[in-house]
């Protein structure tokens, strides 16, 4: 559906980078209020310390760059300037993440109006909280859909879960590396 918003003077390989950094942005967006609220509900002050979150493997996202404030400015014609100032912000914090993350939404030929609606229909989904690599499948899922539309087959981009599950089950891999040069995003 979101894909369907997008669709118009961009092709589908376009539009996933857009899908795919809001997937993003929305995920650990979502999982640092969670633990934001927590810490909050505490009440020992550490809700603003980069540490309680970086223990528990969990992004640090200054205001300026979470999920609530790029909504509250969706419907703004800027929308893609706040979208690239929270990757930007958002790399500036995590140094893990430095260079990595789109920072392309500005850029003239998204529709800014298209982009708000897409915004409003990520915030009606409910990303899981317990499922660990609900962002991998995501990830997956968007790459196979959008294979076919660009004209190509998915199993040229990622390999099907079904077939890194035999995979494992065959290679039973309890302990040392496993090497695999072809593995993509790993998932």
């Amino acid at each position: 559906d979101i894909a369907c918003t997008l669709r118009g003077n961009m092709d589908a390989s376009e539009y996933k980078q857009v899908i795919l950094g809001l997937i993003f942005l929305k995920y650990i967006s979502d999982k640092f209020e969670a633990k934001y609220k927590e810490l909050v509900a505490e009440g020992d002050g550490f809700e603003d310390d980069e540490d309680a979150y970086i223990a528990e493997n969990i992004f640090f996202v200054p205001e300026d760059a979470r999920w609530s404030y790029i909504l509250e400015n969706a419907n703004r014609e800027e929308i893609g300037q706040v979208i690239d100032n929270a990757m930007k912000i958002i790399e500036k914090n995590n140094t893990r993440l430095k260079n990595v993350l789109p920072k392309n939404f500005a850029r003239e030929e998204l529709d800014k109006r298209k982009l708000g609606e897409v915004i409003t229909k990520f915030n009606n989904i409910e990303i899981p909280k317990n499922d660990n690599d609900v962002l991998g499948r995501a990830y997956e899922y968007c790459l196979s859909q959008f294979a076919e539309q660009e004209g190509k087959k998915g199993g040229e981009f990622y390999t099907p879960e079904c077939v890194v599950k035999t995979i494992v089950e065959i290679l039973k891999p309890y302990n040392g590396r496993v090497y695999d040069p072809c593995c993509g995003s790993g998932g």
